[in-house]
């Protein structure tokens, strides 16, 4: 009987030490854990600032060569000529990507915002479970796939169908071909704001007498608006900095002029083009990419800060 108390107390005792020892184990993780993260998060700010610090400078020591009103107001890129003839008008490659940018959206949005009210108004639990999936994929094919899907599937099917034909390099193909691509971000950004709308507000709607497609379009649709258009402005932003796809399929001929059926240059079709080698380092055309990618960077960040802008505004609360 006295061994058995000895046999409990010991136990007991081993139990508190535990106790002791895990409580301790647990304010060390409390003091060590937040401290990793902190680190984290300060390694992204000076990474994020390292990169503008290079962008910056770069981009300075190219306009010391190059006048910046030249930069922005000439209609003409023609960098690799002889230095005295050489033009760098950036509008050449910035509305070779508003054009592409454009093609895209009329693709992703209508077909993203469709395959958004289907999921959440139309599909059943089960479909949309087997959907959804399915257009995560797309998001998942490395955008070089969908370059030579562009190029080698979309052009000659293009070709054959536009009166007068297309040249092999285009923007319509690429185009088309982004749109593709940003379906899935669209789709399901839209989809999870509509799903963050209140069932009541459904119920009232069909109580009402609304039809099934009454509610999607006039109670659902007006309801997640700010999640929808964020989709839109980031589907934007991610159109105006693709890259592989339309350097594989959109061709070098930077030009101002807006035909879709001939080869267009841009921005980042650019910064791949002279990054491959074969320009020298320290030389107005390896400076010339900083601008580029400065312009690049200047364009993604307005479209982030409108699409938070517009999610503040426009965001329903219920």
């Amino acid at each position: 009987m006295v061994s058995r108390e000895k046999s409990n107390q010991k136990s007991i005792r081993s139990m508190i030490q535990e106790n002791k020892s895990t409580r301790s184990q647990s304010a060390v993780m409390e003091k060590v854990v937040p401290k990793i993260f902190l680190i984290c998060a300060v390694i992204s700010i000076f990474t994020t600032l390292g990169i503008v610090f290079t962008l910056l400078t770069e981009t300075f020591t190219f306009f010391n060569r190059i006048s910046i009103v030249e930069f922005f107001t000439n209609t003409h890129w023609f960098p690799f000529t002889a230095d005295k003839n050489a033009d760098y008008g950036i509008l050449a490659l910035v509305m070779g990507t508003l054009t592409v940018t454009a093609i895209a959206m009329v693709v992703a949005i209508p077909v993203g915002l469709a395959a958004a009210i289907y999921l959440s108004e139309y599909a059943s639990a089960k479909t949309r479970k087997f959907i959804k999936p399915i257009l995560e994929v797309l998001a998942g094919i490395p955008t070089i796939v969908y370059g030579f899907f562009a190029l080698t599937f979309v052009t000659p099917l293009l070709d054959s169908i536009i009166p007068g034909g297309i040249s092999i390099f285009n923007a319509l193909s690429p185009g088309i071909v982004v749109g593709i691509m940003i379906i899935p971000m669209i789709a399901s950004l839209s989809e999870d704001a509509m799903n963050a709308v209140p069932n009541s507000m459904r119920e009232g709607a069909l109580a009402l007498g609304a039809t099934r497609f009454e509610v999607a379009m006039k109670v659902v649709l007006p309801a997640a608006l700010s999640g929808v258009i964020a989709s839109f402005v980031l589907g934007i932003s991610r159109a105006i900095g693709e890259t592989m796809i339309v350097t594989i399929a959109g061709g070098s001929r930077p030009t101002a002029d807006i035909d879709v059926t001939e080869s267009i240059q841009t921005m980042t079709a650019y910064i791949v083009q002279v990054s491959q080698g074969d320009t020298g380092y320290g030389t107005t055309i390896y400076y010339s990419i900083y601008a580029v990618g400065m312009t690049l960077f200047v364009f993604t960040l307005i479209m982030n800060l409108l699409a938070q802008f517009i999610s503040r505004k426009f965001r329903e609360e219920y």
